[in-house]
């Protein structure tokens, strides 16, 4: 009998299905992919309407189905959280209780309402879904697992251990003391949006100095040996505010938070670097805690803070363990993928056998065909040119990419989590100083200090940067190599901010940051041969095997699912080329006025 089981995250924020056919993975993708609205956390009917249709199957197919977490375990915590502040939460109270009593709570209901399906549900603990997804999916046959976030139930980070089909999760820390809560206090008083501007923070930390770490440390962390930590609620409002922080937190660094859209300040990158020096430190002792009490030699990481990347660098730069599986759809979307194999695992006790393929690159998302799209430009007149050789198409895109073209790359299947890997990209040629700013300002419409990733070939990821391990999943931060970098004037040394990024410090300056790092994506054709031939051809061309990969949208919108979305997107920024596959379409062709059809037909992908 096939086994199909579908898993659901929904409700809190990046909503998100995952279907699993005997063991194996066969669809995840997030529901904002689909709604076009970005963090969507409403329940995920379009991500399961496409996780069902990619299997050919209905719902009266599907043998079991997994929730992420527990609600009423989730509820409870609220409401002792409430009656601890009481009065002091009273309109958050007021806020948050109909969702719960009208949605959340009955879980079990909205399924059946929702698709249909009556037979047998479960709901694994929010950090079993996590840890779940980091080992299970993993290559290792046994590790240690280690899940951070904000808050599941409880549980704000669990440790334990994985071993066959089976994880043991051995220790947790509790709700509100929350190393993910910390950051997000420091994402919103910096001006930034909470569970989404946090990796804003990441990026802004080097141009600060970490002048508030000690202020960090004596007031509102009370950090132990162990990685476990208390934190003085006096400082923050969470548990029973609106907000994150509270005026005693304002006091202690100086003003009150920044507004948003506001300019950035010196005061903000300090604190971001602050507390990114601090985040740094807490998982560190963590991850030395985990390998001395665990004695394994494989870590799994999984919950929203590890797509903390130079975190994950410093684990690696510092060998705590000698390798490294972080599930690349951690934060909560990626809880739909733990739970069905959860279920799979540890409920059904079914074998699992270790493989670097089972997450299949995150390349889990829809694909569509070639004729499906050329059938919908030709609907809307739209002109582009198919170009067929495969060689030719390459060496087509490496010379607009040597001469300064951004292009606007969609193959293959979408990516499942919040990186872009070469499926739903915009890319550039790293070699050119001014492509930072061209596709912040210009194509991104973000800030000018976010820095871009580099897609490298795997086999010359080691000429570049000071890593020597596989990092598929833009997961790792490491140092550019000392061969590629520039020597500063002595002028630019002093530089200080936002300044520091005028200076062109290597040879791959575009995605160079101002400390020398850079988010590696190592490409190595295993599950997108596509990108690995664009990025090879470009070498022949260039000598450089490096090209700027970001993810194909623009700020404030989830990443492009469809041909519709990337043609928007394509033309509503200063984007050159856009390729569909096998199809290439350049903006100077582009009609001044198109009267676009509404959607695509339903059911098109492959």
């Amino acid at each position: 009998m096939t086994s199909y089981i579908l898993g659901i995250s929904a409700f809190y924020h990046d909503s998100a299905a995952c279907l699993l056919r005997n063991g194996e993975i066969l669809a995840a993708a997030q529901e904002e992919r689909f709604s076009r609205k970005k963090h969507d956390h409403r329940f995920p009917a379009l991500a399961i309407e496409y996780c069902l249709s990619e299997a050919e199957i209905s719902t009266e197919d599907l043998t079991h189905v997994a929730f992420y977490d527990k609600p009423w375990l989730k509820f409870e915590r609220l409401l002792e959280t409430y009656l601890m502040v009481a009065p002091a939460g009273l309109p958050s109270f007021i806020k948050s209780m109909p969702l719960w009593l009208k949605e959340k709570l009955w879980m079990g209901e909205t399924i059946k309402k929702e698709i249909g399906f009556s037979d047998e549900l479960f709901f694994p603990e929010h950090h079993q879904s996590h840890a779940a997804s980091a080992f299970f999916p993993s290559p290792f046959e046994r590790a240690a697992i280690l899940t951070i976030d904000g808050v599941g139930e409880w549980a704000t980070a669990t440790w334990g251990t994985g071993s066959d089909n089976k994880i043991d999760l051995q220790f947790e820390l509790r709700f509100p003391h929350s190393l993910g809560l910390l950051y997000s206090a420091f994402t919103y008083y910096t001006g930034f949006r909470v569970n989404s501007g946090e990796y804003k923070i990441m990026g802004l930390a080097p141009y600060g100095e970490p002048r508030y770490v000690q202020a960090i440390l004596d007031n509102l962390i009370d950090l132990k040996d162990d990685g476990s930590f208390r934190m003085n609620m006096k400082y923050f409002n969470y548990c029973q505010g609106l907000t994150m922080t509270s005026s005693a937190f304002h006091e202690l660094f100086e003003g009150p938070p920044r507004e948003p859209e506001s300019k950035i300040s010196q005061r903000e990158m300090d604190l971001a670097r602050s507390i990114q020096a601090v985040s740094e430190e807490v998982i560190l002792r963590m991850a030395r805690h985990v390998r001395k009490e665990t004695s394994e030699k494989n870590l799994c990481l999984a919950g929203g803070v590890a797509l903390n990347c130079v975190a994950n660098g410093r684990i690696l730069e510092e060998r705590i363990f000698e390798n490294i599986w972080i599930q690349p759809a951690a934060g909560d979307a990626g809880g739909a993928l733990g739970a069905v194999m959860f279920v799979w695992h540890q409920v059904l006790e079914n074998s699992r056998t270790p493989s670097a393929a089972a997450q299949k690159g995150s390349y889990l998302g829809p694909a569509f065909r070639s004729e499906t799209i050329s059938h919908w430009l030709n609907r809307d007149n739209i002109p582009y040119n198919r170009v067929n050789d495969e060689k030719e198409r390459y060496s087509l895109l490496a010379d607009l990419l040597a001469s300064g073209k951004v292009i606007g790359w969609f193959n293959g299947r979408m990516e499942f989590g919040p990186r872009a890997l070469g499926g739903r990209s915009i890319v550039g040629d790293a070699r050119n100083s001014e492509m930072q700013t061209k596709m912040n300002l210009k194509i991104k419409y973000r800030e000018s200090f976010r820095p871009f990733a580099p897609s490298v070939l795997a086999e010359d990821a080691s000429d570049y940067f000071e890593l020597d391990v596989e990092s598929p999943y833009m997961l790792l931060v490491a140092p550019v190599h000392e061969d590629r970098k520039v020597a500063l004037a002595e002028a630019d040394q002093e530089l200080f901010g936002i300044e520091k990024l005028k200076v062109r410090r290597s040879d791959i300056p575009a995605v160079t940051h101002v400390d020398y790092s850079a988010r590696v994506q190592t490409v190595d054709g295993k599950f997108n041969k596509a990108f690995y031939d664009l990025l090879s051809t470009f070498k022949e061309k260039t000598g450089s095997a490096v090209l700027i990969n970001t993810s194909f949208n623009v700020r404030g919108e989830p990443i492009v699912c469809t041909p519709e979305d990337a043609f928007n997107c394509f033309m509503n920024t200063e984007m050159d080329v856009l390729v569909l596959e096998d199809l290439v379409l350049y903006k100077e062709e582009q009609p001044a006025n198109l009267n676009l059809s509404k959607q695509l037909p339903d059911h098109v992908w492959d």
